[in-house]
């Protein structure tokens, strides 16, 4: 159920991989026959040659055979629950304010309005119980780490918070004897080389700044409320801390800025500190308001009008900073997110390979979000949507809360996907985007084009280095 395969025609070889198990091969043609022979066949142990019954073991030991279609859905759902129970990391994403400094135009965030007088901002008497309430998880999971991210807004708005945190889960770590990652997501405007050194002891992992598409493209994406743009002082700001901790970028992309990327790219290859960005990853807009004239709509799997080429929602965070943003045509998503993934490897950079993508934390029993005011998140997309919010740092037993987590704790959109190969890395789609586009975050999206074409790039990459 989960084996794809690649032709490699110049070698007369083929890639296999299992996306259950993980196991990826470069095989012969004759290997491939016979996998295809155990599949044609319902009882196909018997009649091999020496060689052929080698290729058999390999092809077993490695998943790709097992003894029946139930098996395999049982080790899915194995699988499943071991994502969903594990405890070797407790992860927090916490949102230190929901204001921020940029005014862009596709994010329900930022300076826009008044929104920014109303928006939530972590006080220090409610970190002092945040911190409580990671210290009692510690105990209550014991987690081989702990990974804390700091998120917004803007997190850089709210300082204070963030020391206040990462000093004390700091040293709430180093008393169990655990290691701490602190992660930063950040617009980069407030970058400094103090802002790193300050967090460095603190266990700082690395840190990610967004720049969407070249000079032109992000100063019109991510501006200033006045419309000034932000882009040079940003990259001064990369400038002035790389080296000091890892930096990754991140880009957001829609139609109209989606083609200044390689100009982007270009810039970023001939910057001095190019070879100390860890990552860059671009991913869609997500817009929910109504689809200009022209642009086709979403449409769910399983849908009455869904078909191999409408590809559903888009595959994205919905927590970093898209908020009511997603894509109008997810056949442009698709291409374009494989092409920009080309052209960032074609230019140096470590960037994902488009086939590992979750299950996400959503899934996940010890990973969790807290908004500014305390309240608890299954993922970043639906922090303060408190409808629903899974619980409280307090403890609260709120019914509606309770029952919001127990919605959580049944999730399974995946069950309507059929026998697609991709489930043990997708798990039915981005689940904060069907509930904002489709109303029903069981109801799977599928960007299963996408994947097929990170398949083959994958595929390609592993026999040029076979």
């Amino acid at each position: 159920m989960f084996n794809l395969r690649v032709p490699l025609p110049a070698r007369d070889e083929v890639f296999l991989m299992n996306t259950l198990t993980d196991a990826q091969l470069v095989v012969s043609r004759d290997v491939a026959d016979v996998l295809d022979r155990c599949v044609a066949n319902s009882n196909p142990i018997g009649g091999y040659r020496r060689e052929e019954w080698e290729a058999f073991k390999t092809l077993a030991d490695n998943g790709f055979l097992v003894a029946s279609r139930e098996v395999d859905r049982r080790n899915l759902d194995a699988y499943l629950d071991e994502v969903k129970s594990d405890t070797s990391e407790l992860n927090v994403t916490l949102l230190t304010t929901l204001q921020c400094n940029f005014a862009c135009d596709y994010c329900f965030q930022g300076d826009h309005g008044d929104y920014n007088k109303h928006a939530e901002r972590m006080s220090l008497e409610t970190a002092l119980r945040v911190g409580d309430w990671i210290e009692r998880e510690l105990d209550r999971v014991h987690p081989e780490k702990l990974v804390l991210t700091f998120f917004g807004g803007e997190p850089l708005l709210n300082l204070p918070v963030m020391y206040e945190l990462a000093d004390r889960m700091w040293h709430a770590t180093q008393a169990r004897d655990i290691p701490i990652f602190v992660n930063i997501i950040t617009n980069g405007l407030l970058l400094t080389p103090d802002v790193v050194d300050r967090m460095l002891p603190y266990g700082l992992n690395g840190i990610k700044v967004t720049l969407d598409g070249d000079k032109d493209a992000h100063n019109r994406m991510r501006p200033l409320r006045g419309g000034q743009g932000t882009f040079d002082r940003i990259v001064e700001n990369i400038r002035k801390v790389a080296g000091r901790c890892r930096i990754a970028i991140g880009g957001n992309f829609d139609e109209t800025s989606v083609d200044s990327y390689p100009a982007l790219l270009d810039f970023l290859s001939a910057q001095e500190f190019a070879d100390k960005l860890v990552k860059v990853n671009f991913k869609p807009v997500v817009r929910t308001e109504a689809k200009p004239k022209g642009f086709i709509p979403l449409i769910p799997v399983g849908g009455k009008n869904a078909n191999t080429h409408l590809n559903g929602s888009c595959m994205t965070s919905a927590g970093a900073g898209s908020g009511t943003s997603t894509c109008d045509n997810c056949d442009f998503v698709d291409d374009k997110m494989a092409w920009l993934r080309e052209e960032t490897k074609r230019h140096g950079f470590t960037t994902p390979d488009g086939v590992h993508n979750g299950p996400c934390h959503v899934h996940k029993q010890h990973a969790h979000t807290i908004g500014p005011d305390g309240s608890l998140y299954a993922c970043p997309g639906f922090t303060g949507q408190l409808a629903m919010s899974t619980g409280h740092i307090d403890d609260r037993k709120d019914s509606w809360r309770q029952s919001s987590r127990e919605k959580f704790d049944r999730l399974a959109p995946w069950s309507d996907c059929g026998d697609c190969a991709f489930i043990p890395v997708c798990a039915g789609g981005c689940v904060a985007s069907s509930q904002s586009q489709l109303g029903d975050m069981n109801l799977p999206t599928c960007h299963k084009r996408s994947f097929e074409s990170a398949v083959i790039a994958l595929a390609h990459d592993a026999a040029s280095a076979a």
